[in-house]
């Protein structure tokens, strides 16, 4: 098993380190400089447009609003990404990876805003609103339908699958953790115990549809952050002496000559980029088919507050991470994981905190298991719209979630790795020639927007972009006043 992981590993150094990750720049450096920098421009338009508030959907029910969507894409963000890959990505790749991470957000939040702009434009309705992300966009904006299956068998296995095991690892491992402070050993029961409960939390919620899912991640993704990030700033506050530090640790580790000398700055871009792909998920397609459900006036609405998302998994969420582990100046090579994160809390604010992160992550956790599910249904439907493989999908998910908390962590890490920059290459190569029609929809926007309206987008305000499947026309919206559904 150690051999074939350290095979696997191999290969997909090469691949992330010449391939994946300069690809993945030169595309966003591509779109920062396209767009003018929206990510950054529009920044204080992103909070705006998250207030507004959904029209009725076809079944008489309220549609999925901005916000719901932010956090259904907020559930699957926000979890082991921001607590165990950050430490993980420190543990691999020393202090210098936070840098490259963050560098890495400011740029990417432009990819995140063209993929999300397209599976606005390119969504499809269904009985409870919309769906769409990439699968969609590849059919009906590239006139590739086959694309669209091959992006949508991978994304199921990687989200639906791989990573959903990720999550269920990593909650075993804190509570693990949790235990052992305990003085009690944690034996493989406990494990499958995790996994079983587990398996059975989620059931409750996949059975339920989009919108129980949207619900759950409304109520529970802003508290256990808010949770978060408190600790973390009790944490930050009582180290402000190390503060300076940290940050010498940080730019020293991405820029140092020892560093430079030893190959650490290859191991420091290469971690600090990976896992701020998986923690924010800026390019890789994930977060459109969330943003897909919402219900907006215009395209680059969802596009900004998917954007914001990348800002808030990040800068904000995946720091405070970095700076409980760096602070403690921990042994990295000790530890890795949800147990990094924990140890450093303990060694701040005492073994209460191992047991706060404990609940944390597994509230975290779980609601990313249910952004991930999601994104594999959405893609299931795009392929079948059998009730019997979407049932059959549910009894893997659940599998998997069980299977994850009694596997070995590296083994766990290393295919949602491989499987993350497969999805990430096929994504990246179908956004690229559709961009430009993002950029327009952007110049549409900010014209609105400058006429003192709230921007609305209808189909024949770009008159040479087939394949929009929901926008209706300047005349069909006259007719039906208030209703875009």
């Amino acid at each position: 098993m150690d051999a074939l992981n350290d095979a696997i590993v191999s290969v997909n150094d090469v691949f992330w380190g010449y391939l994946l990750i300069p690809f993945l720049l030169l595309l966003a450096v591509y779109f920062t400089v396209r767009s003018g920098v929206v990510q950054i421009r529009l920044f204080p338009e992103m909070f705006r447009v998250l207030r507004g508030q959904p029209p009725t959907a076809a079944d008489g029910k309220k549609a999925i609003s901005s916000f719901q969507a932010f956090a259904i894409s907020a559930a699957s963000r926000v979890g082991t990404g921001n607590i165990v890959g950050v430490a993980t990505a420190i543990a691999l790749g020393g202090p210098g990876a936070v840098f490259w991470m963050w560098l890495m957000a400011l740029l990417v939040g432009s990819a995140a805003f063209v993929e999300s702009t397209l599976a606005q434009l390119f969504k499809v309705r269904d009985r409870t609103g919309f769906r769409g992300g990439p699968a969609y966009y590849m059919q009906y904006g590239l006139g590739a339908r086959w694309m669209g299956l091959v992006f949508a068998v991978v994304i199921t296995v990687t989200f639906g699958f791989i990573f959903n095991s990720v999550q269920s690892n990593s909650i075993a491992d804190s509570i693990s953790s949790s235990v052992a402070a305990f003085g009690v050993e944690a034996g493989p029961g406990l494990l499958w115990g995790v996994g079983v409960v587990l398996a059975i939390l989620v059931a409750a919620v996949i059975f339920g549809g989009v919108r129980r899912i949207a619900h759950v991640a409304q109520l529970l993704v802003p508290v256990m952050a808010l949770a978060y990030l408190v600790i973390g700033l009790v944490v930050v506050a009582m180290n402000l002496d190390q503060i300076p530090r940290v940050l010498g640790d940080i730019v020293s580790g991405a820029f140092g000559a020892r560093e430079f000398v030893s190959g650490g700055i290859g191991a420091a871009i290469v971690q600090g980029m990976r896992r701020g792909m998986f923690s924010n998920e800026a390019g890789l397609g994930s977060a459109p088919n969330a943003g897909a459900t919402a219900a907006v006036s215009h395209p680059v609405k969802q596009g900004l507050v998917q954007t914001l998302g990348v800002y808030f998994d990040t800068l904000l969420i995946c720091s405070i991470t970095a700076f409980i582990v760096l602070v403690a100046d921990p042994s990295y090579g000790e530890r890795e994981g949800a147990s990094l994160t924990q140890a450093s809390l303990e060694a701040n604010l005492g073994v209460w905190a191992v047991h706060a992160l404990t609940v944390i992550l597994f509230l975290l956790a779980f609601t990313s298991v249910l952004g991930n599910y999601y994104y594999g249904e959405s893609n299931l439907r795009f392929m079948s719209a059998s009730n019997g493989v979407m049932v059959g999908y549910r009894v893997l998910v659940l599998a998997m979630v069980f299977a994850g908390a009694v596997a070995p962590l590296d083994l766990v890490w290393t295919m949602a790795d491989v499987f993350q920059g497969v999805m990430a290459t096929v994504n990246l190569i179908a956004i690229a020639p559709l961009a430009g029609i993002a950029f327009l929809l952007l110049r549409d926007y900010t014209a609105q927007r400058k006429e003192g309206r709230d921007p609305v987008f209808t189909r024949d305000r770009l008159p040479g972009v087939a394949g929009v499947q929901c926008w209706e026309s300047e005349t069909d919206l006259a007719s039906e006043p208030g209703d875009r559904l």
